[in-house]
């Protein structure tokens, strides 16, 4: 038997990079996907692509720091499955790097609003129905820039930080509910999203070089740590922050 057999599973930021990645591989393992990004093209692709290797989804297009498109995509998993399974929170923008002295307001907040307010709308949302049925995974996506910090990443590590603060407070509300909640820290992965740092040989060659391992992470391989800690493989883990960073964080 598949690991998520019949499963309703949420992913936000589902359209590309990790999102996509993470909803593939559930899909292959069973479960029906509830695939939401702010692309309505981006969806329609990953919800193409589930199909055509035979499994479930259905899209919806969703600007997660928008709190009634939040409140409408539950409605949609409400009214057409009544119960919720696993989500994961993996919608999240970059911002332009900059010092914090020189950074635009406007995309300040957009940034926090997106990373940081969009994941507790997101959990707003997905603790009730979890409690519904007593039980439940949630996995944010926060960042090694949530354990640590880079000069020039202000917006982002404000807002990394901040999820994983989030994540154990939820953790610490519901663990006695039978709903388990953490968060994962990758390092630099090769997304669509990080394009610009792959495109430029040296920023590349930087960018490895803060990982021991020599490289950039690949987006399956935090579609597999996102699957396992999911499972009930994982079951006495709430509450935690778990780096996906090719060693990164630990240099501290």
């Amino acid at each position: 038997m598949r690991l998520f057999e019949d499963q309703v599973v949420l992913i936000t930021g589902a359209g590309s990079g990790l999102g996509l990645e993470t909803a593939l591989a559930f899909a292959r393992e069973g479960a029906a996907i509830v695939a939401t990004d702010v692309s309505p093209a981006g969806v329609e692709r990953t919800v193409a692509q589930i199909e055509a290797e035979g499994g479930r989804a259905t899209a919806c297009t969703a600007d997660v720091s928008d709190a009634s498109a939040v409140d409408a995509m539950f409605e949609l998993i409400s009214q057409k499955f009544g119960r919720l399974d696993v989500a994961i929170n993996g919608a999240g923008i970059g911002g332009t790097p900059g010092p914090i002295v020189e950074a635009v307001e406007a995309e300040f907040d957009r940034v926090i609003a997106v990373n940081l307010k969009g994941v507790w709308l997101c959990m707003r949302g997905e603790i009730p129905l979890m409690l519904k049925q007593g039980r439940g995974v949630i996995v944010n996506i926060a960042s090694a820039l949530g354990l640590i910090a880079l000069a020039n990443s202000g917006a982002y590590a404000a807002a990394k930080h901040a999820v994983v603060g989030l994540t154990k407070v939820a953790a610490l509300e519901t663990a006695d509910k039978g709903i388990r909640i953490n968060a994962i820290c990758p390092g630099v992965i090769d997304t669509p999203m990080n394009k610009f740092i792959v495109d430029d040989a040296e920023l590349l060659k930087q960018m490895e070089s803060l990982h021991p391992v020599g490289r950039l992470g690949r987006p399956e391989e935090i579609a597999e740590t996102i699957l396992w800690l999911s499972d009930r493989r994982s079951s006495f883990i709430t509450g935690a922050a778990i780096p996906v960073d090719g060693g990164w964080t630990a240099r501290g």
